[in-house]
């Protein structure tokens, strides 16, 4: 039984029934799948991370995603145009060249300085570094404040719907059944999973259960007796219609690397002085980014900052902020001037987001944990879309023995159990997240 239905849970069942075997797998979840936070995403992927496991898990996930394009005649549209990460100061160009170094020791791809012996253009992985001239050649659009980008190859987006939708198909068409229900209990007998019962008053015996659902596993675990160290973060994202056309529709992710400060007016300040808005009157955070959305057609532009990190019990309808669109925009408008003429103006725009559950040190938990057959896929943060592919076959492994990867063991939730570990946990600023 896989309780959940988002991306991760159609991925388990799909690594299940279709590339290892297994017959009479279930998938439990009141919702209809992909319909609580894996169509909020934004949809991309990247293997560049500070953390080796996470790397190996990304090279993994990715690796199954380009076999999954190829088998579906890329029914989800895997787009490669990389992350480019932009920056106006020296001295960060420097931290994020030698970090680039770091990352690509971890089997991250190759390291290529610009201008250099290689010339810039199509690469499948690694990363680019790009001095002022050749970013102002290649991405005319970004200011020319900018001394400089850090290009990352392997990385990109696609449509999670279509996925998560082809997957299902594939499931089904394996003897995957789809059960539209809340698990309400979780019974263990001898330290086993023996059954589950259903909020409509039926259950189903079986003696293995992964729980994958997303910002509610933490509740889900406990009534098999397992406490999960996660928190849920709220996350939004907005569409704009750019109608102007000012962001190139073949531009890659574009991610300003500088903390900023919005340029109000004094009559703004005052405004929002009085409303208790001091949040977005200092300093702001850095990696306001956003990325085109949508075919060849598409006017639109999808963005994200994330410049106040709300921990929250996560509950729907979610809790809106109404200056989001506005504040995105002007964050924008730093690193892509041409779109100024939208302060005037907002264009239309659509604001949806979700929860971004997370453990301590932003990497997941995947595999076995507590009672006999009880597995857990949780805490994929906002990463959740781009590793689901290779959480799947991870814990798909797990359940059926074949044989685990050298970073297995990096997203057991025993991990907490290693002094050594928990002394290196990494501080929130060094998880990869964006």
């Amino acid at each position: 039984m896989v309780v959940g239905a988002g991306i991760a849970g159609v991925s388990a069942a799909f690594h299940l029934a279709v590339r290892q075997g297994v017959k009479d797998v279930v998938m439990v979840d009141p919702r209809p799948p992909l319909t609580l936070t894996s169509d909020k995403s934004t949809e991309c992927y990247r293997n560049w991370w500070p953390n080796e496991p996470m790397v190996g898990l990304m090279n993994r996930s990715i690796d199954l995603l380009e076999e999954m394009a190829e088998e579906s005649s890329d029914v989800f549209g895997l787009s490669k145009r990389g992350y480019l990460f932009v920056t106006s100061d020296a001295e960060r160009l420097q931290t994020m060249v030698d970090e680039a170094h770091i990352t690509s020791g971890f089997s991250a791809g190759p390291v290529r300085q610009h201008p250099g012996s290689v010339p810039y253009g199509d690469a499948d992985d690694g990363v680019d570094i790009l001095g002022p001239a050749e970013l102002g050649e290649h991405f005319p659009y970004i200011t020319d404040k900018a001394v400089g980008a850090v290009h990352v190859r392997r990385a990109g987006w696609f449509s999670a719907q279509q996925l998560g939708t082809w997957m299902v198909e594939q499931a089904r068409d394996h003897g995957a059944e789809l059960v539209s229900a809340e698990v309400v209990d979780i019974h263990v007998e001898s330290e086993q999973i023996v059954d589950v019962s259903l909020s409509d008053g039926s259950s189903i015996a079986t003696d293995t259960v992964i729980a994958a659902a997303g910002p509610l596993s933490a509740p889900l675990a406990s009534l098999a007796g397992v406490e999960l160290p996660l928190y849920s973060e709220l996350h939004l994202k907005v569409a704009f219609r750019d109608h102007l056309g000012v962001i190139p529709k073949e531009a890659p992710m574009i991610i300003w690397s500088d903390p900023q400060r919005i340029d109000w007016s004094d009559e703004e300040r005052a405004e929002l002085g009085r409303m208790g808005r001091s949040d977005i009157l200092g300093e702001m955070p850095i990696y306001c980014h956003g990325r085109p959305e949508g075919g060849a057609e598409s006017p639109y532009f999808l963005a994200l900052w994330q410049y106040h990190h709300e921990i929250l019990e996560p509950t729907w309808p979610l809790h809106e902020d109404p200056l989001y669109p506005e504040v995105v925009m002007r964050g924008l408008t730093t690193m892509v001037p041409g779109l100024a003429p939208y302060l005037d103006g907002l264009p239309e725009s659509i604001v949806d987001g979700g929860y971004y559950t997370k453990t301590r040190e932003n990497r997941p938990l995947i595999g076995p944990c507590g009672p006999e057959g009880f597995h857990v896929v949780a805490g994929l943060s906002g990463f959740g879309v781009m590793v689901a592919a290779g959480a799947g076959d991870l814990v798909a492994r797990h359940v059926t023995g074949r044989p685990l990867p050298d970073y297995a063991d990096s997203f057991l939730l025993s991990r907490y159990d290693n002094p050594n570990y928990m002394a290196g946990v990494q501080a929130p600023e060094h998880s990869g997240q964006l």
